[in-house]
């Protein structure tokens, strides 16, 4: 085991440089110009070429990288060429919103997905199965906004049961999670459906019948947890998605995630709020990951890591 998280931890730190230094490259050579957003349009060339030999980006590429790094190395992630704020702060400020609306919409993923998945299996050929899988693809082609304003309309506007917006109580954070346990549900449920066929099909699966095991007890004891597994990898990527990437539903239910910070980064070119978003999100699937794979183990001890 030590020997494996030492490996994995030097594969981490890897991964998270190779995030760094591309998406630092790919913001080096943007067109957009951050000094021009800074100075604003009526700014003298010789104010431009002030703000940007003081944030230092008159610098070659490798001297901007090389000062990113030696800052991050010690905690320092830069801070926001806007808002004159670090952005670790901000980053800060903004992550238990968005921990918070990541672990409801994961939790509405799996119960909707799961239950739907082993449904479809157990009915596999049948209309009800066709059914499910056809609602499946609806759910994962459905834009983000489109679900989420339908469910406030329902919800919200004409039932009242719930706030149309904002943060701060349990009642908020009901249709956000809907909509990304919704949005979201259609890959589990897919995935689930295919591993669960397969489990019925193994060996053990008609000695525990055999042996005249109950369906149910089948199914609970011995099929579903062979047939969560590839569930696990998934969690641990939809943890760096929806650390970074559920800007539209944080949009529209007014949820102050890191995700709406990112999406007001990109649109002033605040490169170091940018690089701070991208690093966190890059992080989390990182350890959503590992996570994911120590926990694996303990579900099927068949599994041993190496």
């Amino acid at each position: 085991m030590p020997v494996y998280l030492a490996r994995r931890l030097i594969q981490s730190v890897l991964i998270l440089l190779g995030v760094s230094l591309i998406t630092f490259f790919l913001l080096y050579v943007l067109p957009a110009d951050p000094v021009r957003q800074i100075a604003g349009r009526s700014a003298t060339p010789q104010t431009v070429a002030n703000i940007r030999a003081q944030l230092g980006l008159d610098q070659p590429f490798l001297v901007q990288y090389g000062r990113y790094l030696a800052g991050l190395v010690q905690g320092d992630m830069g801070r926001s060429y806007l808002q004159k704020t670090e952005v670790a702060t901000l980053i800060w400020s903004r992550l238990p919103a968005s921990l918070l609306l990541m672990a409801g919409g994961i939790l509405c993923e799996l119960v909707i997905g799961l239950t739907l998945g082993v449904i479809a299996a157990l009915w596999r050929g049948r209309a009800l199965d066709q059914g499910l899988m056809v609602g499946s693809f609806v759910a994962v082609s459905a834009p983000q906004f489109v679900v989420g304003l339908l469910l406030l309309y329902v919800f919200a506007v004409k039932l009242g049961w719930f706030p149309i917006g904002g943060y701060g109580t349990a009642a908020h954070l009901v249709l956000p999670a809907m909509t990304l346990g919704i949005l979201g549900s259609g890959w589990y449920s897919r995935m689930m459906r295919s591993s669960m066929v397969e489990v019925l099909r193994a060996d053990y699966i008609r000695t525990a019948r055999a042996k005249g095991l109950t369906r149910g007890r089948v199914i609970l004891r011995h099929a579903l947890p062979n047939a969560i597994l590839p569930i696990i990898a998934m969690i641990g990527i939809d943890i760096g998605v929806f650390m970074g990437g559920i800007v539209v539903v944080e949009s529209v239910f007014g949820w102050p995630g890191i995700g709406q910070l990112a999406w007001q980064a990109i649109q002033r070119v605040d490169i170091p709020i940018i690089m701070g978003v991208t690093l966190v999100s890059a992080t989390a699937i990182v350890i959503g990951n590992l996570i994911a794979d120590l926990v694996a183990p303990f579900i099927d001890p068949r599994i041993r890591l190496r």
